[in-house]
């Protein structure tokens, strides 16, 4: 709850200042994203379909962008200059959340082992919250679109995120030790393969680089639908809760979110 309130204070200073930019002629949008999200991470096979699709869960958030383009104070265009008409700043505070298991050949109903049975047993919640800022760059001219030039404005961006971790960790494994059963700390419940401590549910924060391509299409003069495809890694392995550090264990956790979101123009 402290890590949030922080998080939420440190968005409400970043908009704060960058409103304050509006004295110097820039304007603002403000919106609402929301869709499906693909967590990739230490559960099931990284690459297998139906570990990556059955892995999904949700992601919704806020977003601020300062627009070079627009003048808030006279209604009018900025100075034409290439970034001012090609460039947005967003900022965005986003939550997303996504239940795991582990699928693929190693769970199929036809293995029996203990292994097999510890893995079908161990479940688990990615919890994400996110504060950040990417730059968007739009090949086409944004004075165009937002003149009704064309319809459609494609983009991508670049930008970096500060995330607060809180994942849940759970087994139904049926330990022969009925004092084990269920419980989240003891390794026996957990795949023997791995190391002592690769499960571990404590919550914490990592930074991460956020990527996204996606499309504007011009509602009206003050509003646009977009959609956005995102891919966010994150500096850290344990922000779904597990980190079995195997030797094929290369890449910390990850996820793509594809998001659909409504634009509104601050006049």
């Amino acid at each position: 709850m402290l890590k949030l309130k922080h998080l939420a204070l440190a968005f409400c200073i970043l908009i704060t200042s960058q409103t304050a930019n509006a004295q110097l002629g820039f304007s603002h949008e403000i919106g609402v994203i929301a869709g499906p999200v693909q967590f990739r991470s230490d559960f099931g096979n990284r690459n297998d379909s139906e570990t990556n699709f059955k892995n999904s869960g949700l992601g919704i958030g806020i977003v601020h962008y300062l627009n070079f383009a627009y003048r808030a104070d006279c209604n009018c265009y900025t100075t034409d200059t290439y970034f001012n008409d090609h460039f947005k700043l967003r900022n965005e505070i986003s939550f997303n959340t996504t239940n795991l298991e582990h699928l693929g050949k190693w769970v199929d109903p036809s293995k029996t082992s203990i292994e097999a049975n510890q893995l079908r047993g161990h479940t688990g919640q990615a919890n994400n919250l996110d504060i950040g800022t990417q730059l968007e760059f739009f090949p086409f001219s944004i004075r165009s679109f937002q003149s009704f030039g064309y319809s459609f404005a494609p983009f991508v961006s670049l930008g970096v995120h500060y995330t607060s971790f809180t994942p849940k960790v759970a087994t139904n494994y049926d330990n022969p030790d009925p004092l084990a059963f269920g419980d989240v700390t003891d390794p026996s419940n957990f795949y023997s393969a791995w190391a002592p401590g690769s499960v571990d549910a404590s919550p914490g924060s990592t930074w991460s680089i956020v990527t996204s391509i996606g499309v504007r299409y011009k509602l009206n003069k003050l509003s646009d639908l977009m959609l956005d495809l995102r891919g966010q890694y994150y500096f850290s392995d344990w922000v779904d809760g597990l980190n079995h550090q195997l030797d094929y264990n290369k890449y910390n956790d990850w996820l793509i979110w594809l998001n659909v979101g409504y634009i509104y123009y601050l006049n």
